[in-house]
């Protein structure tokens, strides 16, 4: 503490309640092709409801990705989707005359198409969708009788004229009426359905509702609207202050368009892989289990592999591609894996990677069909269930929480001989057993070599472990390296610890933080030295039961151990 210079009593607290912090461990990453929604960032998804409102119901070209995400949501609740869209798709717009642009996200907007000056309106996000998107704005018109007749006038109170605000600072006729609807249901489900009104908007650049929030039109919008961003003002003075006593010109008619040049592209591997940057940094996403969706070679997998192995605190789901076991000949899905895994041609061997056996069945109620879906949004969800209902350090696999949700069919349902093949390289089956349902059934990681990381659950150990004590162990950063320091990180990592063995996460362990790891040279350094010696819990892959016929007058303590 600082000395005083004069008598007195100085009081003061010191902070040594430190604690090692719980990880989120359930969050999951998806980066795919949508047919709505921003592109190129992160957004936090929370159910299927909200995913089909914000990136739009499946189609043709959507729905593997689509239902990749719904099935990891069937098992959680915690979905960072990251919307990957072709460089030539666009936004469609409400002026024919115009040419149409791609705006991907709201910062995209804010930075480069928020000072358009065209007569337009813009769909919210990119793709055909925004096509079926009618916009009608209409002010006084300087005459009842032409407002009365502008079809929506009946979904208003009354005719827009001026605002208190503007009326107030002596301007006038500055409200208007924008309402939005749905022209061909691709939005809503039912053509001609009322998707958004905004009544009483003002013309007036400062307009403010008596909450003291913008009621300016272009703020509205922007802001509050789910469909559309502003592209320009229809009159000249539209936009300016209401300060200088403005009367605001109205149109001669309501101005009513449907809009186009929407346009949906299919996103490219590389398209995929640049989107998925998104998830890159751990000090600013925290995010623990990214799925691949679905893949047609090693692209898109290897460089989700690259970027978990860079982070270090995540684990990338895989399936094979659909043409190994979907559309394969009868008995050719093993070689087809193995040539996927191959260590040299395939997958990038991993321990920050799980992979699984294949594409499931499932019925698409948004289209009344049937698709083939990738497993790996379920094998993600196995997660976040043994999440939920044990620890991260659980395996996810088997009947007690490896039983996979709504499954028609397997694509393919591998044999014991099959699954032994497979399991070897790292290749966890998925099985479906009569009466007990559809199973993940094994829980290595895609490494290629025998190693402690070589099982699901513990890889997902030491990343709690890594990320929880090293976020503690900041409390250590510009203190001293004294005994003092080093007391308190063993007390601080000691407890959690035992806390985690207590859960049976690990059988043992040791914290060393002295001066044998802490030495002269390492203090003189700047660093600070802390060993954690773990012996993570093993889960049981293999049961040999051994049943022994004995004779009647054999006691079994003659023959127990025998064998």
């Amino acid at each position: 503490m600082a000395f005083q210079l004069s008598p007195g009593v100085n009081v003061s607290e010191i902070d040594l309640t430190t604690v090692v912090p719980s990880v989120a461990t359930t969050i999951g990453g998806l980066t795919g092709a949508f047919t709505w929604g921003p592109a190129n960032e992160i957004t936090i998804i929370n159910n299927e409801v909200q995913l089909a409102e914000r990136f739009g119901k499946p189609n043709a070209n959507t729905y593997e990705t689509f239902f990749t995400a719904a099935n990891f949501l069937s098992y959680g609740s915690d979905l960072r989707v990251v919307r990957s869209v072709g460089a030539n798709a666009k936004n469609a717009t409400a002026n024919s005359s115009f040419t149409t642009v791609l705006i991907e996200n709201n910062t995209d907007y804010e930075q480069n198409h928020s000072s358009n000056t065209a007569t337009s309106f813009h769909a919210k996000w990119a793709g055909a969708l925004g096509n079926s998107i009618k916009v009608s704005i209409t002010d006084s018109l300087s005459n009842t009788t032409l407002y009365s007749a502008w079809a929506y006038s009946g979904e208003f109170d009354s005719i827009p004229a001026t605002s208190t605000w503007a009326s107030d600072r002596s301007s006038a006729n500055d409200e208007m009426h924008i309402i939005v609807l749905d022209v061909t249901g691709l939005l809503s489900g039912t053509a001609g359905t009322i998707l958004e009104k905004f009544a009483f908007v003002s013309k007036a650049s400062d307009a403010k509702n008596p909450d003291g929030s913008s009621n300016y039109y272009v703020d509205v919008i922007n802001s509050r609207s789910k469909y559309l961003w502003w592209g320009g003002h229809y009159k000249a003075n539209w936009g300016t202050s209401s300060a200088g006593a403005v009367t605001y010109t109205n149109m001669a008619a309501a101005n009513t368009a449907t809009l186009s040049g929407g346009i949906d592209v299919t996103p490219t591997a590389g398209n995929i892989n640049t989107s998925s940057d998104k998830f890159a940094n751990p000090d600013a996403v925290d995010v623990s289990l990214i799925m691949a969706g679905p893949t047609t070679g090693t692209t898109i997998p290897n460089y989700l592999i690259a970027l978990a192995e860079s982070r270090k605190d995540c684990v990338v789901f895989v399936s094979p591609p659909k043409s190994d076991v979907v559309y394969a000949a009868a008995g050719a899905e093993v070689t087809n894996i193995l040539t996927t895994v191959n260590q040299n041609t395939g997958y990038t061997p991993s321990s920050y990677a799980v992979m699984d056996t294949g594409w499931k069945y499932q019925f698409d109620k948004y289209n009344d069909v049937y698709r083939w879906v990738p497993l790996n949004g379920d094998i993600a969800g196995l997660c976040v269930r043994t999440d939920n209902e044990r620890d991260p350090w659980f395996s996810p696999a088997g009947l007690n929480r490896g039983v996979i949700k709504n499954v028609v069919k397997l694509a393919w349902n591998p044999t014991k001989a099959e699954r032994d093949t497979l399991y070897k390289v790292g290749v966890n089956p998925v099985v479906t057993f009569p009466g007990e349902g559809t199973i993940l059934y094994g829980d290595k990681t895609l490494t290629n070599k025998p190693s402690t990381f070589d099982r699901i659950n513990v890889r997902r150990l030491f990343i709690v472990l890594e990320k929880s004590i090293a976020k503690a162990a900041r409390s250590s950063l510009f203190e001293f390296n004294d005994e003092f320091t080093r007391a308190s990180f063993i007390n601080l990592v000691e407890p959690f610890l035992r806390d985690v063995q207590g859960r049976r996460g690990i059988y043992d362990f040791r914290v060393v933080c002295d001066t044998t790891n802490n030495t002269a040279e390492i203090i003189d350094q700047n660093q600070f030295v802390g060993d954690i010696y773990i012996k993570p819990a093993r889960s049981i892959n293999f049961i040999q039961l051994n049943f022994v016929a004995v004779r009647t007058g054999v006691a079994f303590e003659e023959i127990v151990g025998k064998f």
